[in-house]
């Protein structure tokens, strides 16, 4: 790097170009939908806990993935929320790759867990008998585990690849986050080694677990049709729907960020994108999990009837 050339310390996020009245309304908004999501995962992965019905294979990665989900919109939410009520817009140089690395890290483990789920679910419908020799409970951590190291160390990767670039400036992101192709743009050297690593390694995590999710899929669904109960064919359409509404929010939104070609006006549409992808994905996840699955509301449901029950004996004793 050039005499001429001073690395930044600190990074202006432009975020919402819009009028402070509606920053207020926007404040209020992200607020909710953020609380919502670490109300609806915490009680997925409460009730995970709580109930020994849903200590399966199933639920241990839904438990897993509500994590994700928390961790992920809170690498990113919390200092939008604060440039929205502060309207103070930086954030120091360090923070800023920090939460690019936790951005990417967090995502990759979405989709990792999304996959080791379709498999759980496959191995589940189509080989039942033997579900419990295949998805041991060993087996089942050394996957979790496996998602999360590998997830880290492609993070790792990328970071490491932007560390060896001279940041001198431009300092504004036009973006709500330290998002990693709004980062490339701080460079100045040439970034093409940085966005070919990140485009094949976008094509292999994204890409790649995709159609394995397809193909667990379209074998589940030849099971399915096999199966002659109708309530087998209801609780294996209820899981398989559900994951697959899940899939189809995060994976969809991600192909199109990092993977589809880049139109003229692609920037807001980007930001747009990630503000789904990171702030209501986690959001809609627990919801359609709980939803559509007739366990999580029974574990609900008794967990409901045994706060009532608790506080009518308190009431009791309290009257004596």
């Amino acid at each position: 790097m050039g005499n001429n050339q001073t690395w930044i310390t600190e990074v202006i996020l432009l975020g919402f170009q819009v009028d402070p009245e509606l920053e207020v309304l926007l404040f209020g908004f992200f607020l909710l939908f953020y609380s919502v999501t670490l109300l609806g995962n915490g009680v997925i992965l409460g009730l995970i806990c709580l109930d020994s019905r849903l200590h399966t294979p199933m639920y241990f990665f839904l438990s897993n993935l509500a994590i994700v989900d928390m961790s992920y919109a809170s690498s990113t939410v919390p200092k939008m929320l604060a440039n929205l009520v502060t309207h103070k817009k930086a954030i120091a140089f360090g923070p800023c790759i920090l939460q690019t690395f936790l951005y990417l890290a967090f995502a990759v483990t979405e989709c990792t867990c999304l996959v080791v789920m379709s498999y759980d679910r496959y191995v589940a419908i189509c080989h039942p008998l033997q579900y419990t020799v295949i998805m041991s409970w060993s087996v089942c951590t050394v996957l979790a585990a496996t998602s999360w190291v590998f997830s880290f160390l492609w993070a790792l990767v990328h970071t490491t690849l932007i560390l060896r670039l001279p940041f001198c400036g431009p300092q504004k992101i036009n973006y709500f986050f330290c998002q990693i192709m709004s980062v490339f743009k701080l460079a100045c050297a040439d970034t093409q080694l940085n966005e070919l690593v990140l485009f094949v390694g976008s094509v292999f995590v994204l890409v790649g677990p995709l159609c394995l999710v397809l193909v667990s899929c379209t074998s589940i669904l030849f099971a399915m049709l096999r199966i002659q109960s109708g309530e087998g064919h209801r609780k294996a359409f209820s899981t398989c729907s559900s994951h697959l509404c899940v899939v189809g929010l995060f994976f969809g939104c991600a192909i199109v960020m990092y993977v589809a070609p880049k139109c003229h006006h692609f920037q807001e549409q980007r930001k747009i994108l990630s503000l789904f992808y990171s702030l209501f994905s986690p959001m809609l996840n627990p919801l359609i999990y709980s939803l559509r699955n007739a366990e999580v509301k029974g574990a609900l449901q008794r967990f409901l009837g045994k706060r009532r029950s608790l506080g009518g004996m308190v009431g009791s004793i309290l009257s004596v």
